[in-house]
Formats: C-alpha cells, sequence, structure tokens
C-alpha cells in the first residue's frame, strides 16, 4: 500500500550494479561504501528492495534492522532481507557487503536448498546476526575473498555463474553455522507450510488478522496451521499474525507522515483506538511514542 504523497524522505534504496550493470550481483567493501555515500544517507534509516550479507572483518559496532540495535564485531555476519529498514553505524569497522536479488541464486536452486537460502534471511526464524568461531570465520572470509577475486579481477564470461555458485556455498556454510546455535534451524517437517504461511501473512495483514483466512488460502484447518506454526517457532498462528502486523505499523509510523488514524484505517482498524489498544498490548508504548522515538 503506497502512500507515496506522505512519505518523509527516506531513503528507499533499489538494486542498482553499475559495475556490471546486467548483474542481480553486487559487492563492495565497507570502507569503500562509506567513502562513497554521506554519513547522512548511511546513518539514517532505509529500505532496501535487495538481500545484503554483511561480514565485519575489523573493528566494533552495531547495525540497525527495523527496530532493533545488533551489536557487531571481527566475525560477525549480519543478514538483512528484502523490504526491511536498515541503519549503519559509523564507526572504524572494515568488511565486505554482498547484495543480490531474489532471482540472482533462489531461481536457480532446488526446493530445498531454497528454502535454506530464504532460512538464513529470516528474522522470524532467529536473530539476523551470527558470531562466527575462528574456523567457520576463516572458511568464510576464504569464500568471500574468492568471491571478491572473481567479481572484480576476472569478470569474463563465467564470473557470474562463479558468483552464484559461490554465494550458494557461503548461505550453506552460513546455514550450517547458525543451526549449530539455533534449534529451531533445522530441516523439519512443515518448513515449507511455514513459510507459505508468513508470505501470505506478510501480503496481507493489513487486511486481515484472523487465523481462519489464513487457513482457508491454504487448505487447511485453523488446528492444522496453528501445528504448523507451533512446530517452527513455537507460538501460535494468531500471535505470529500479530507480530507481523506490530513491525508493518511499526513500519508505517516511522516511514510515512501518516496520522495514526488514517494508519488505523489504512490497516483495517474500525476506530483508532482500537489501534491504540492493540499496539500498546504489543509494544507497552503508544503509536506516538514509538514515532516519537524512531524519528
Amino acid at each position: 500500500m503506497a502512500h507515496t504523497q506522505h512519505l518523509f524522505p527516506i531513503r528507499q534504496v533499489r538494486f542498482e550494479n553499475k559495475t556490471v550493470p546486467e548483474s542481480s550481483f553486487d559487492m563492495i567493501s565497507l570502507e569503500e561504501l562509506i567513502r562513497r555515500e554521506t554519513r547522512d544517507e548511511l546513518g539514517t534509516i532505509h529500505r532496501v528492495d535487495f538481500y545484503i550479507l554483511l561480514l565485519i572483518t575489523e573493528g566494533k559496532g552495531h547495525h540497525r534492522i527495523d527496530f532493533t540495535d545488533y551489536p557487531y564485531e571481527k566475525g560477525s555476519l549480519i543478514t538483512v532481507r528484502k523490504d526491511q529498514i536498515q541503519r549503519f553505524s559509523l564507526g572504524g569497522a572494515k568488511g565486505y557487503l554482498m547484495f543480490f536479488k531474489e532471482d540472482f541464486i533462489v531461481s536457480y536452486l532446488e526446493k530445498q536448498e531454497s528454502l535454506k537460502t530464504i532460512q538464513l534471511f529470516n528474522e522470524m526464524l532467529g536473530r539476523p546476526i551470527i558470531h562466527l568461531g575462528s574456523q567457520d570465520y576463516t572458511e568464510v572470509l576464504q569464500v568471500v575473498q574468492y568471491m571478491k577475486q572473481e567479481y572484480f579481477q576476472v569478470g569474463d564470461t563465467y564470473s557470474l555463474g562463479i558468483l552464484r555458485s559461490l554465494l550458494h556455498i557461503l548461505i550453506t556454510k552460513l546455514y550450517r553455522a547458525k543451526s549449530e546455535r539455533e534449534t529451531n534451524l533445522s530441516d523439519r517437517k512443515y518448513l515449507a507450510e511455514f513459510v507459505r504461511f508468513q508470505e501470505l501473512v506478510e501480503t496481507h495483514s493489513l487486511s486481515s488478522r484472523k487465523v481462519q483466512d489464513y487457513a482457508d488460502q491454504m487448505g487447511v484447518t485453523p488446528k492444522t496451521l496453528n501445528n504448523i506454526v507451533r512446530s517452527i517457532v513455537n507460538k501460535s498462528a494468531k500471535t505470529f499474525i500479530d507480530e507481523i502486523v506490530i513491525l508493518q505499523i511499526k513500519r508505517m509510523l516511522v516511514n510515512s507522515s501518516l496520522s495514526v488514524k488514517e494508519i488505523a484505517y489504512s490497516t483495517g482498524f474500525e476506530e483508532p483506538t482500537n489501534l491504540y489498544k492493540y499496539f500498546k498490548k504489543y509494544t507497552l508504548t503508544s503509536p506516538e511514542m514509538f514515532r516519537k522515538s524512531h524519528s
């Protein structure tokens, strides 16, 4: 739902590869990004329409994704999903960023491998940061440096295919490292169904918050849908729907100058007071206070 006439001058960052225009993959060092962009651009919130992997090789700092700050240090790997809001903290950290569109890798993978990619970037299934052990860090850094060499120094007709394969290797290594730390990152039953449910909720949550509606779309009973969601994230389908609705409302509060009343009506609440109660129940603050604290 676009309300462009109300938007703040928040940056909507689109994928654009000026080095290799035909590629939906790009990479850059963190130092070069800081030189290329202004501190104001990097230090303010902005939304991206692509996936990001950020590997920290030196220094400390924090990176904000949506509304949480994640401290990082050497060996930290941060994942940002498309449509998320992020903000860089500009300390003295060094590292590498890899950007890619979904079609660069997911469309080339079989279903199970594709699910791993989606899962790695899915903040609903785990924290979007991995602190790599020394062995994992060494291996990951080797892959990233190989990607850097292929991308910047070789750059022939085979390079994009090699980069796609290397990115797949990198994501699989990260998935393995993360699955050793987080128990819900495993090849479990119902994962595909859960991802389908999440996609439906993220698409339709502003028009429906009813479990029955999503169960109908998936061709299952509400009880089965609850079992699916509990098996993956250990919460009810209704709780999961509410978490995504709250996130959508937060993004609207921060990204737009719509009044709370306008946001209430555009997100399916019949009265603004209902939105107030709903928002405060989950965040323990009012919409206005949340907007003020993130402005």
